[in-house]
Formats: structure tokens, sequence, C-alpha cells
């Protein structure tokens, strides 16, 4: 197992640890949490050989160090057992333990034993049920950061492809959300183990560098804890500690290749923490290192008058030490209070005596009911966890109201995503911005340090559709979506059904043939729709596309009338009727209205077999095959769509556009280009573009049979140690 600041504890120093931290707290729970675990997980073992029960019991030995309540320490030890062990359900749970520490469990359960259309569709549900228990309970996603950190240490066991997408996973979603609550103790395990995965040269690279050097620097701390301490002596500040900063490598990774610095640019990389009572201890040390050190412009910044989102505080600055301590350092000041939520994070906010959390946490957590607002009204998968990685990656910015309150928000964000933050009154009567004083377009990105002051109108009738391009919050778009969904409800109603007529009359078949109980109650399940009266709606103001619930009820209709026959797709018939309906294929494509018409594949998306395609009749040029999902094909007339599918065929051979990102070296190229040619994936084309950190970008152009072959190219590639990501490009 890799390591960790983490530890197994044993049930005995649970307890101790606990009664310890908490004299009050009942640690009968814990114990019979514990055995009831133990005793469910007999017999079952993991990838690593060891017997399962070691995983929970290492859940709850974090979340005792962290120091949270029983109920989450005990939810802990039980997470896995209604997901595990197939006996026991949520209701015995409760039953054997009481509702609260039921619900923690129940959150936590992953949707594994439901069934969805792909691992994405999975994963982005799973994800959306732990963001709603987290609204009812911060717990739940602690929980689930602990259990996700003792995967990420035995992810040894696991085969390599697994490896690298539960790696990717963790990056993406978890160490955000760990950032997010500011539990940095468990965010800097996760970016580093998941670098480790992801990047191992890399990874390796920046564990050498900062080695290379460990004698000498630890040394200059050693120097500045003996010169500082000697100073706060004489100024007579009575309690403090000074320690060095451990050093988290993924940090330095980001800085070295996302923001192309050189090694010896990077200034934190010695680093002392300085622990005081109280504020005022705080800026008086930072006054003090001002006068013993020369503090470096622009390096300064205070966190305890403008804390982050995730509630930490602390000064940083960043000094030149002369001829002692040449290289440049950074001290870090903080109160203990303060270094125990930049530790535990929301953790260190998690009350005993009240059984709930401090009431200032509401503030807090404003971000997270951002999210709780807008992915309400996100029903697509891909654009849920596209936004949710938005809002949890996105860096701040800090605005001023007009009265001088500061307003954080996401970098990118514009004057009009600062009135919907204000409020959806003021975004939805919103006619103009002053940035600074100075009027400026609705589209402007926001600086840190602007004064913005948003202009209204009643007379407005209300945001555009438009808006939704300008805005980059999730939250102004979820607004804005509102707005069209409450205010225009009939209209969007009748409109959505006349979109969803004209669809199925293209498709030939009748509207009401189709909106039957039996046919529509997935659709409504899935979304969670009252009726289908809603899903007009969500038709009409753009949620939900007419093409794809007209194919969701063909396919329900199909299924049902001819339950024994194995589906070929989605919304195709099987394939001899194919070739009675719409006459034979040209290039591997059967066209709506007979053979013979001219084919061409669109080049924004360059479509391939397995791939969900869509036609549209070009002026001159016959039809031309776009993906499903393909923005041009969606943004195209209506009136000009046509029904397409692949044939089945033996040869065959479409393009498809790959970028491969790379560590750059003088033969990589033509190594790349043998590796794909050698899998029967012939290049036709590629340029490359060099980086200023040391990687580079390759485009090319490859022929594949299908979607499959593609894919198999694609995981290939990304095993190269050389190779930091490789992925498909719509052109």
């Amino acid at each position: 197992m890799a390591h960790s600041a983490f530890k197994a504890l044993t049930l005995e120093e649970m307890v101790a640890r606990i009664r310890k931290a908490h004299p009050e707290e009942d640690v009968a729970l814990i114990e019979k949490a514990y055995r009831f675990a133990a005793n469910a997980h007999d017999g079952q073992a993991r990838k690593s050989g060891e017997p399962y029960f070691t995983h929970p019991a290492f859940v709850g030995s974090i979340l005792t160090e962290i120091m949270l309540d029983t109920p989450t320490i005990a939810a802990g030890l039980l997470h896995d057992t209604v997901e595990d062990c197939e006996c026991i359900t949520v209701d015995e749970i409760q039953q054997e333990f009481g509702q609260e520490v039921a619900m923690l469990v129940d959150g936590v359960t992953k949707l594994g034993r439901l069934n969805f259309h792909d691992r994405e569709e999975q994963q982005a549900e799973s994800l959306r049920k732990m963001i709603l228990a987290m609204g009812r309970d911060i717990r739940v996603v602690l929980i689930k950061l602990a259990d996700r950190l003792h995967n990420m240490l035995t992810l040894g066991y696991q085969p390599k492809e697994k490896q690298v997408s539960i790696a990717r996973e963790t990056l993406d979603i978890y160490a955000p959300i760990a950032h997010r609550l500011g539990v940095y103790t468990i965010k800097q395990e996760l970016e580093d183990l998941s670098l480790s995965y992801i990047d191992p040269e890399g990874y390796r690279e920046v564990a050498l560098k900062v080695g290379a050097k460990r004698v000498e620097r630890e040394d200059q701390i050693k120097t500045i804890i003996s010169i500082l301490t000697e100073k706060l002596d004489q100024m007579g500040i009575k309690h403090f500690e000074i320690e060095g900063r451990p050093k988290h490598l993924y940090s330095i990774y980001r800085k070295m290749v996302i923001q192309n610095r050189h090694f010896d640019q990077i200034y934190d990389l010695i680093a002392v923490r300085v622990l005081v009572d109280s504020i005022p201890d705080c800026y008086t040390v930072l006054g003090v290192v001002h006068t013993l050190w020369n503090h470096m412009p622009l390096r300064f910044k205070d966190y305890i008058s403008v804390p982050k989102n995730n509630m930490y505080q602390s000064l940083h600055t960043t000094l030149v030490g002369g001829r002692t301590i040449p290289t440049p350092f950074e001290v870090q000041i903080r109160t203990y209070d303060m270094h125990r939520v930049a530790e535990y994070g929301i953790a260190a906010h998690w009350t005993y005596k009240d059984g709930g959390a401090d009431k200032s946490l509401d503030k807090k957590l404003y971000w997270l009911r951002q999210i709780l607002d807008w992915q309400s009204e996100t029903k697509d998968s891909k654009e849920f966890i596209d936004g949710l990685k938005t809002d949890l990656f996105s860096e701040e910015v800090f605005l001023f109201t007009p009265k001088g309150d500061i307003v954080n928000m996401q970098r990118g964000a514009t004057p009009l995503d600062f009135a919907y933050r204000i409020h959806s009154g003021v975004g939805n009567k919103c006619t103009g911005a002053k940035v600074n004083g100075k009027i400026v377009p609705l589209d402007t990105e926001l600086q840190t340090g602007d004064r913005v002051e948003i202009i209204t109108s009643k007379s407005s009738k209300g945001p555009s559709m438009d808006w939704l391009k300008i805005v980059k919050t999730q939250q102004a778009k979820a607004k804005i979506r509102q707005f069209f969904k409450k205010e225009l409800r009939g209209e969007n109603i009748a409109l959505g059904r006349d979109m969803l007529e004209h669809e199925a009359k293209r498709r030939g078949v009748k509207l009401g043939e189709l909106t039957k109980p039996e046919y529509y109650e997935p659709l409504l399940k899935k979304y969670a729709f009252p009726d289908f009266e809603a899903i007009y709606g969500a038709v009409g103001y753009g949620v939900v596309p007419s093409i794809y619930v007209i194919g969701q009820l063909m396919e329900e209709q199909r299924r049902l009338s001819e339950p024994d026959v194995p589906k070929k797709g989605p919304l195709l018939p099987e394939p001899k009727d194919m070739v009675k309906q719409l006459g034979k294929p040209t290039q591997g494509v059967y066209v709506e209205g007979g053979a013979g018409m001219l084919i061409r594949f669109a080049h924004c998306c360059n479509p391939v077999p397995g791939d969900d395609i869509t036609g549209y009749i070009t002026r001159g040029r016959g039809v031309t095959v776009h993906k499903a999902d393909c923005v041009n094909a969606l943004n195209s007339e209506s009136e000009r769509k046509v029904q397409v599918s692949w044939a089945e065929q033996d040869k065959a051979s479409f393009n498809a556009s790959l970028r491969i990102i790379a560590y750059d070296h003088p033969s990589l190229l033509g190594e790349i280009t043998v590796y794909v040619s050698d899998v029967g994936t012939p290049v036709t084309a590629v340029s490359v573009k060099i980086n200023r950190n040391g990687t580079c970008t390759i485009h090319m152009i490859i022929q594949v049979a299908g979607k499959d072959q593609l894919q198999q190219v694609l995981t290939r590639l990304r095993k190269r140690s050389d190779v930091i990501d490789a992925y498909r490009t719509a052109s």
C-alpha cells in the first residue's frame, strides 16, 4: 500500500482517540458498527488478498483521525455493507443503528445495481445522488472521500487500465470536492496518488527534483526557524509553533507542466508555517518576518481578511533571505483554530454538542447550494459531469458591489453571471453593466478587484436564449432556464408538442401512438418528470432534444412489441427490414427514401460505425452524415433532416481525428505513427505543435473500421509512458 499520513486503527485505538477528543461521546455505537461490519464482510477478500474488512476499518480510521462524530464513523465502517452484502438492506441498518446512520450509509452507496446506458451515465447519476445527499448532510461526502482515499492507496492491485480511469476520476471530481470542503490532508494525498498513476514519469521527475537538494533545504528551514524563533521571543509572543511545511508534489507538477514554470521559479519549495493564538498575533508575526527578510512584490496573500470559499484562512508571504538563505521561501501564518480548519476543513466545524454543523456553515457552503440549484435543471449526464468539473475546478476572482461588499465568483464570470449571483430578479431585469464606472458589454470577463454595477429596467422582458451562450456559471444558466421554464410554460409546452409531432411525422409514426404510459414511463422515471406534459415543456425550452425523446419512445414501443428480439440500436429496425425500408446502402450507410443518393461524411465530427448518426440533405451534394450530438447537426434546419443508419459491412474505413498530448523527444512522432499503424489503422494526416513546457500536441487523422477499433487505438496510446493523454476530437 502507498504511503499515507493516515494509518489503520484497531477498535481499541479508535475508541481511545474518540474518548480523548470528546469524553462525553458514547462509543458503544462504534463498537457495535465495527463488529457488525466485520461479521458482514467475513469471507470476502480484496484484490490484494487482504480480508475485505480492512477497507471499511481504514475508512473508519480516517474519519476518526479527522475527529468526526460517532454516527459518521459508524457509517464509515458500515458504508459497503448494503452494496457488497446482498442480505443487508438500508432498512436493516436503520433498525440496528438508527435513521441518522442509515441515511449516511444510503447517501454513500453507489447506484451499481441500477441499469444505465453506459458507465458515464452511471458515474453521473452516482455523483448526482452524492451531491443531493451532501445537501441533506455534508458528512456523506466526507465518508466518500475517506473511502476514495483508501481505494487510491490500494489502487496498485487493480488492472492498469482501471488504475488510470479511477485516478482520472479522482483528480477530476474527488480531489476538487476535498479542496472545496477544505480537507487538505485528504485532498493532497488524492492528488499525489492520482498523479503517480496518470503520469508516472512526471511524478518521478518532480519527486527526484524535490529530493535532490533535500538536505540543503532542510538546513535552510532550520536556519529560518532559529532566526524567527529568537525574534518572536524578543517580541514577547508567548505561545507559538514554527514548523517546516511538507511538500505537495502535485502542486509543484501543476506549476511546472501546466503553468510552464521552471523548477527554480517555484518559490514554496522552502516553506515554514507559524501557528499563534490570535489574529493580532498573525499580523505581528507578519511584520516581524518582513523586517527580518525582504518580501517579494505581488507575492503576499491575505486569506484572513478575505477567506477562501472553503473556509481556509492564513497569511502567505514570499521572502528573500540574502546570503544565508539564497533561495526564495514562503512563510504561512495562522492561528491554531485556522490550522485545524486548514487540515480538516468542514469536518472541523462539525459539533458534537448540537449533533450538527456550525450554523455559520450555511454561508460558507454557498457553492454547494449553487450546484444543488443547477443540477435539478440538468437532465443530460454528460452536461452534469462537465458542469460539476467546471464548478469544482474553477479558480476564483474577488469582485466588489457598488456598496463595497465582496463577491467571489469563478474565473471567467461575466457581468450577467454577477447579476444572477446577486439575485435571479436582478439577472432577469438586467439591461447593462458598469465595471469600474464604465459601461461594458455583458460578455466582458471580470477580473479580481473589479467594481461591478448592474443596470436594470422594470420594462425589461427578461433574458434571451442567447444569454445561455454568454454566462459561464452553471448557477446563471440554471436561473435563465428556470425563467423560460416558469414564465413561458404554456408556450414551451405547445412548442414542445409541435416539435415532437414534427419529429414523429418525420419518422413515419403518429405521436399519439407513442404517448402511452407504458412507453413514456421509463422517461418520466429517468428524468424525474411528473407527467408527459413536463416532457413537452422540457423539449420546448431546449433541455431535452425532440429527436432523443421520439427515439426513446420508439425504442420502448419496439422493445415491448418484440420482447424476444435482440435490439440492434435505439432508433433502428432489424437489418432485414432495413433493406426493405431504406433500399441498398451507399458507402456503408442506409438512407431513408431509397438507394443511390450521394453520401458524404461531415468533417466537423467525422462519424464512424458505432456512433449514433443523423443525416442532412445538402443542396447539390446529397446527404451529409453527422454524429447525432454534433453541434452543427443540432443547429441545422429540421426540415432537411433525413434518417440514416449504419449497414453491416466487412470492409470499409472511416476517418477519425485524434489529439495526443505527450512528452517531446526526438523519435516521438515516428514512434507514435508506427505504433498507431501497427494495429491496422493507417495514418492519413498528422501535425505537431511543440509546447514550451517540454510537451507536444499531435493532431492525427487515422482510418478505422468503427468506434470499437478507435477505442482500442486510444487505449493502446494511453498505455505509453511518454503519452500524457489521448482522445478523439471532432475534427
